[in-house]
């Protein structure tokens, strides 16, 4: 390069300010560019902005108020729940009661059923013991009777009619219980 070139360019070039600030045309251009530019925005864009975040809060809020009812209903739904199973455990604690007075019911009912049936074979044995005892005393009394007539015969060597024989005999069936007895 030529010394002249290189003088030139060194004129043309600005140094400072200059370098940093454009022309005052551009700079005119570039402000009312900026003023048109938000005033369209300003006039175009924020209201339907406004709008879209309008909407997006309306819809917020609609979902937390939902949320909030689904809560209460689950809540609701919760504590129903909780109702049933107390009642169901309450009624299955009654009906457990219920079973235990029946079968404690039941089973005094067959003791005393079995007492009493224990009492009665034990009278009707104690009436048949009787039964038998009077039986056997009655034939013994009636065997003891026969022979003492035959006794009696063959000591006195005549024969004793009824009656008499019958007396003798319960006097001494009467003698020897008194000796018993005693």
């Amino acid at each position: 390069m030529s010394p002249d070139v290189l003088i030139l360019a060194a004129e043309e070039e600005k140094s400072g300010l200059f370098l940093i600030l454009p022309d005052v045309s551009e700079l005119i251009w570039g402000a009312v560019s900026f003023v048109v530019i938000v005033f369209l925005v300003w006039k175009l864009a924020m209201p339907a902005l406004d709008r879209a975040l309008g909407d997006r809060q309306k819809a917020v809020v609609s979902q937390l108020e939902e949320a909030e009812e689904a809560k209460g209903a689950a809540e609701r739904l919760r504590d129903d729940y909780q109702r049933r199973l107390d009642e169901g455990v309450e009624r299955a604690d009654r009906m457990m009661e219920s079973a235990r007075s029946d079968a404690e019911s039941l089973r005094q009912e067959i003791i005393e059923r079995a007492e009493a049936e224990a009492v009665q074979i034990t009278e009707r044995a104690r009436a048949e013991a009787e039964s038998e005892r009077t039986r056997v005393l009655e034939e013994a009394r009636q065997e003891i009777t026969s022979l003492s007539l035959d006794i009696a015969e063959k000591v006195v060597g005549t024969q004793i009619d009824a009656s008499g024989h019958q007396e003798l005999v319960e006097r001494y069936i009467r003698e020897l219980e008194e000796e018993t007895a005693e």
